[in-house]
């Protein structure tokens, strides 16, 4: 099978959506975080999605203190790909979301392609006490706040890691996603192959139906024709399903416990692993083979793990 049919699977090991109080397997230490981002490049991940947390609280950190144990630990251990999440949290103003990956140079980075709503306060009542005290106020913000991705702010991440010759995983959650990515690759701010990742489910971006999924892909062929890697991730208990039918069309995936905490109807997942093996057989099961890390770098063009900065 060519480099270019294989499947990348992408592992998102802890996020800032969920909170320590919803799951005892969410990765919150430094060591939890290196430890779960190792067992899913084991498990078949060729790119692992990094947050930071507050080792004493949980709460998302975007300090360069938080990532360089995780970091150094990771790449002594595996030969994944590192990706550096510039979402940060709603609550961080972009400079903070950025510093991270302006610093490490890694080999990917997230990109989030617009401004919107970013609704977790349903959330809330789901649980009737909470570990700490910011967690239900940090779901409640999300109501009458925003996650915010400007023009500005896009243009402000590309142009500060130009130099980096950092990639980006471009996060669409709605169609006007695309055509922003459509925007930025015609100033030449971004440029191909572009690495797009279809957000599925969350409330305040499109939904998680199989006509949503296919219309984005349609978009995104439209738009950027063979010049694109499309990748999903479906949100919460839509995870498995909505990576199947990207699979299908011909898709990567994304799975971990930043998009959904389940291993199943009512199964919390003890570790991010448990995700990846069962996406993997899912996609085994319709023939597809998973690339190796060295494989995503060369289907990405990526500058390869000897070039970042950490």
């Amino acid at each position: 099978m060519s480099v270019n049919n294989k499947v990348i699977i992408t592992c998102a090991v802890t996020g800032s959506i969920h909170t320590p109080t919803m799951s005892p397997h969410l990765p919150i230490t430094a060591s939890e975080i290196a430890d779960n981002a190792i067992g899913a490049a084991e498990a078949g991940a060729a790119i692992i999605h990094l947050h930071a947390r507050d080792p004493e609280t949980g709460a998302p950190d975007q300090s360069l203190e938080a990532y360089q144990p995780i970091l150094g630990v990771i790449k002594q251990a595996s030969n994944a790909v590192l990706n550096l999440t510039t979402g940060g949290a709603m609550t961080m103003t972009v400079e903070e979301r950025a510093k991270p990956a302006i610093t490490f140079k890694p080999e990917v980075a997230s990109l989030n392609m617009g401004t919107m709503n970013f609704g977790l306060f349903p959330m809330l009542s789901r649980f009737k006490e909470f570990k700490h005290d910011w967690e239900p106020k940090y779901l409640e913000g999300s109501r009458s706040g925003f996650f915010r991705n400007t023009f500005a702010d896009i243009e402000y991440i590309l142009t500060e890691c130009a130099n980096n010759n950092t990639r980006f995983e471009v996060e669409c959650y709605d169609i006007g996603h695309l055509y922003t990515l459509a925007h930025m690759a015609d100033r030449e701010l971004i440029k191909p192959p572009f690495f797009v990742q279809s957000v599925f489910g969350i409330l305040g971006g499109i939904g998680n139906h199989a006509e949503d999924v296919m219309m984005m892909k349609r978009t995104a062929d439209r738009l950027f024709g063979d010049q694109y890697r499309w990748s999903v991730l479906g949100a919460g208990r839509h995870q498995m399903r909505i990576a199947s039918i990207a699979a299908s069309m011909g898709g990567n995936v994304r799975v971990g416990l930043e998009d959904s905490l389940w291993a199943g109807k009512g199964k919390l997942a003890e570790n991010n692993a448990v995700q990846v093996r069962m996406v993997r057989q899912i996609l085994e099961g319709q023939g597809l083979e998973i690339a190796t890390p060295d494989e995503a770098r060369e289907i990405l063009h990526l500058k390869g793990g000897d070039q970042v900065g950490f």
